[in-house]
């Protein structure tokens, strides 16, 4: 049994791979671009708008508050990045309903992309609102003491994204291959279920986490009720 696809070699020329990690990313991302051409091909400012469009705009207008609810009160320079974040593990996690796919999430590898992709993106919307001076401050906050252990913060909590997202998705779908092997009728189906429910909630919590450190870098001050929120996600 293959722990994860990166063991699922399809094509191999000398040390260039192509394993079942980079064709279910690929195929992921072909289905979010051709879906999202779809829907905004024919976007419509009057109504009666179609289905498609409105679900879009639920969508959107979810993501925007929830982008709100963790302190950043203009959502509309983190939305693209955020929600790209979210959709794409909430649609690896809805490709499990499909006999044989095994989500590129449950891979060390993409969830280190996506943690890096984070990692990445802080700073950058931290200088972009504070500044290069202010936002390299934060470092020496409360002292200069703490610039050592505030980097290794920005280390370890990367870190942490990475494998929580692939401990958990990886977990779901292994238990659903040994049930699929013990009973494959009917307890199978209510596990992938399960697991769909949980993915759900995973691409949830790595974009909200992701927009705590956002929120953090950007120098946001949140209300008490909210940090202490976003602290219970981190544990």
């Amino acid at each position: 049994m293959n722990l994860t696809s990166d063991q699922q070699v399809v094509w191999q020329h000398s040390w260039i791979k192509l394993n079942g990690t980079l064709i279910a990313t690929w195929g992921v991302m072909a289905v979010l671009v051709i879906g999202a051409k779809l829907v905004t091909r024919r976007l419509s400012i009057n109504a009666p708008i179609s289905r498609s469009q409105a679900s879009l705009e639920l969508i959107v207008t979810m993501i925007e508050r929830q982008i709100k609810e963790v302190g950043l009160e203009s959502p509309e320079p983190y939305i693209a990045f955020l929600g790209t974040l979210f959709l794409f593990v909430a649609a690896s996690s809805l490709g499990t309903i499909i006999p044989g796919f095994q989500p590129p999430t449950g891979s060390l590898s993409t969830t280190a992309a996506l943690a890096l992709c984070v990692f990445i993106a802080v700073p950058y919307f931290g200088i972009r609102r504070q500044g290069l001076k202010s936002y390299l401050g934060t470092y020496l906050k409360p002292t200069v003491i703490m610039l050592p252990f505030n980097i290794i913060s920005e280390l370890s909590r990367t870190l942490a994204l990475a494998v929580r997202l692939f401990g958990n998705m990886m977990s779901g779908v292994m238990i659903v291959a040994i049930l699929l092997t013990i009973t494959p009728y009917f307890f199978p189906i209510v596990m992938t279920a399960l697991g769909l429910l949980t993915g759900m909630v995973q691409a949830y919590i790595f974009s909200i986490l992701a927009a705590v450190y956002i929120a953090a870098a950007a120098g946001v001050q949140k209300r008490k009720e909210k940090t202490q929120s976003a602290l219970l996600l981190l544990q």
